[in-house]
């Protein structure tokens, strides 16, 4: 009888074993930034719902997740329009969200990469006054403005707040300021981490600085969003994007994870980045609370 329920006992944790190898690994990189953050857990939780052994790497650069893609040591990456069309692929022309989405498919397929169902959100670029600056340059309602203002103000050296990447990037200030005619130099430019910005217009230390349309802390901290006039900034629309080997050896992912990105829209990552970045909760419990919110088969 001991003999039985021994070979039994090895059979069972065999098949375990054995369960848990055939578990497919999905390697998912995250930029760094907190809605890059949330999404890739957001995925990766759900994913393991259905029976993937979900990886998470984040804290990443666009230009180190996008070649850590084609290279193959990142399986799926949350990416935007925008960044593929610009940065990666060297687009310029001026494209809706739709041509966006369909050129960026086109390009990018020819490295090895498949773009899924997009999501409903596209999180642009804007630059936002500090509420105290808003209440004391009423006239200021466009990049326009803010760069006759800025000017007439360089005197006392006025600060804009930038984010590390977007002070490099091909589709960033340079480009910006080539459109606006931009009188932006190194004595008022302050580059930082993306979060540092917020807190610097937070606290009226800087007269304008670099945000995002979906970020959470927009409404909190009372920040006022300038026109973009010259429609210098892309569609940045986020979608799924996963290598085509991949998906060649699981293709039942496509059709598992539209209905995620159906669930977000620019309303939803407002909420759910201000979770993270004003109410401090941890990016793991918010994307737990959300999946447990809206269940999918």
């Amino acid at each position: 009888m001991k003999t039985t329920r021994f070979l039994l006992g090895c059979i069972l944790l065999c098949a375990g074993f054995a369960q848990a190898a055939e578990k497919p690994l999905i390697r998912i990189g995250a930029r760094v930034f907190t809605e890059q953050t949330l999404l890739a857990e957001i995925t990766a939780q759900y994913l393991r719902s259905k029976g993937y052994d979900a990886q998470v790497t984040g804290g990443l650069g666009s230009n180190l997740a996008r070649s850590a893609q084609e290279s193959g040591q990142l399986d799926m990456v949350w990416e935007y329009t925008g960044v593929s069309l610009v940065s990666y692929n060297h687009v310029t022309e001026k494209l809706d969200s739709q041509q966006s989405l369909a050129r960026v498919t086109e390009l990018d397929a020819k490295k090895g990469l498949t773009w899924l169902s997009p999501s409903k959100f596209s999180n642009t670029y804007a630059l936002a006054l500090p509420a105290n600056i808003a209440a004391e340059y009423p006239q200021v309602h466009t990049i326009s403005d803010l760069d006759r203002t800025l000017r007439a103000e360089a005197k006392d050296n006025p600060l804009v707040a930038l984010d590390t990447e977007f002070a490099n990037r091909s589709d960033g200030l340079a480009g910006m300021v080539e459109l606006y005619g931009m009188d932006l130099t190194r004595k008022n430019i302050r580059q930082m981490d993306a979060g540092l910005v917020y807190t610097a217009l937070r606290n009226g230390q800087v007269f304008a600085g670099l945000v995002y349309t979906t970020d959470g802390r927009l409404s909190a901290f009372k920040l006022k969003l300038l026109e973009d006039d010259k429609h210098y900034f892309p569609d940045y629309t986020a979608a799924p994007v996963v290598r085509q080997a991949y998906l060649d050896a699981h293709p039942q992912l496509a059709a598992q994870l539209k209905p995620l990105a159906d669930l977000f829209d620019d309303e939803t990552m407002r909420q759910l980045n201000a979770r993270v970045d004003v109410d401090h909760q941890s990016p793991s419990s918010v994307a737990a609370d959300f999946l447990r919110q809206h269940p999918l088969n």
